[in-house]
């Protein structure tokens, strides 16, 4: 672990890091004394410490470090999702938490498109048809007034909404309070109703945080209200959906496919019946990932950081209790 010392003046910014190797770029020049630490150094690492930077962000590490945090006032955490960050003792406490609400709105979206489109243009059949050099002339999907619902209407739902709405297809959003002529939406309905709602739907597009109310959320209930081609992607948690039950249902075709980038337990074991599901596509927890990422999350911290030291309102400020960022970002992802 690496622990310059500065002046007293100087505040004490812990940096927590997947490896000793994995560190946000821009920190070298800032005026404070940055510690860099693993998860197995962050006890240590955080005593002292005013401010922590989560740089590896699926870390559980800081509940458990939690009780040598006795200086801590904010924690910055390099992802849109605070579930794996927010414990009780945390949500109770005065330290001030902020995420990384705005970096990776647009890529998911275009994510959210690709899939879609792939699943109308029937992509996949058509690289295993390719692979066995076989000529498959077929009609395929038009997504024009295809019908998208998004569940989770923060930052990131709401630029899914805009993008498919720019491609032709028709939007609704399903939140916490239901309510009609939303501008990026227009209709939301509730989503503790989406098993009534989800029969409209050509695709169910997941964007929602994970919490008590939205884990296990799409259940065998909510599949087999579904129609029999509809398409689910889930870019936000894998646990707000019943794995076992999605499995049943795409292999009894009660839904027609699956594109998923998250899972509950990452990286999907090599034995997860998932890979071996039909009409499913995997990816690695990537949808946000695009390149120049992390130098978009560095400058991020770095503002707030600026802010921080200048006594400024710090963005993307969390609300612990509801666990996002109120009137912002409600939304999964990254």
């Amino acid at each position: 672990m690496s622990t310059p010392r500065g002046p007293d003046s100087r505040p004490v910014i812990t940096v927590l890091c997947a490896a000793p190797t994995d560190r946000p770029p821009g920190l070298a020049d800032v005026d404070a004394d940055v510690r860099y630490c693993t998860a197995d150094e962050l006890a240590d690492g955080i005593r002292g410490a005013r401010a922590l930077l989560l740089w590896d962000f699926f870390s559980p590490a800081l509940r458990e470090a939690w009780p040598h945090a006795d200086s801590v006032e904010w924690i910055h955490i390099a992802a849109a999702g605070v579930d794996t960050l927010l414990f009780d003792e945390l949500r109770d406490s005065a330290v001030t938490v902020t995420n990384a609400h705005g970096v990776f709105d647009r890529p998911i979206a275009e994510y959210v498109l690709g899939a879609i489109l792939g699943y109308a243009k029937d992509s996949r059949v058509s690289l295993e048809a390719q692979l066995r050099r076989h000529w498959w002339h077929r009609e395929t999907r038009s997504i024009a007034g295809a019908r998208a619902m998004i569940v989770g209407t923060g930052g990131i739902g709401r630029e899914i909404a805009r993008l498919l709405r720019a491609a032709g297809m028709t939007v609704r959003g399903a939140g916490r309070v239901a309510r009609a002529e939303d501008p990026d939406f227009g209709e939301v309905v509730a989503s503790s109703e989406l098993a009534a709602e989800v029969g409209w739907c050509d695709h169910l597009v997941l964007a929602a945080p994970l919490t008590a109310a939205t884990r296990g959320m799409v259940d065998a209930t909510v599949l087999n209200a579904m129609k029999p081609d509809a398409h689910l992607v889930n870019i936000a948690r894998g646990d707000l959906v019943d794995e076992p039950a999605l499995v049943t249902a795409l292999r009894e075709n009660r839904i027609g496919a699956a594109t998923l980038d998250v899972f509950s337990t990452e990286p999907l074991p090599a034995d997860h019946p998932l890979w071996d599901t039909p009409n499913t596509v995997i990816t690695a927890h990537m949808a946000g990932d695009v390149i120049g990422w992390r130098d978009t999350l560095a400058a991020q911290f770095l503002d707030n950081l600026r802010r921080w030291q200048a006594g400024e309102p710090l963005r993307n400020v969390v609300d612990k209790k509801l666990g996002y960022v109120p009137g912002a970002s409600s939304g999964g992802g990254r």
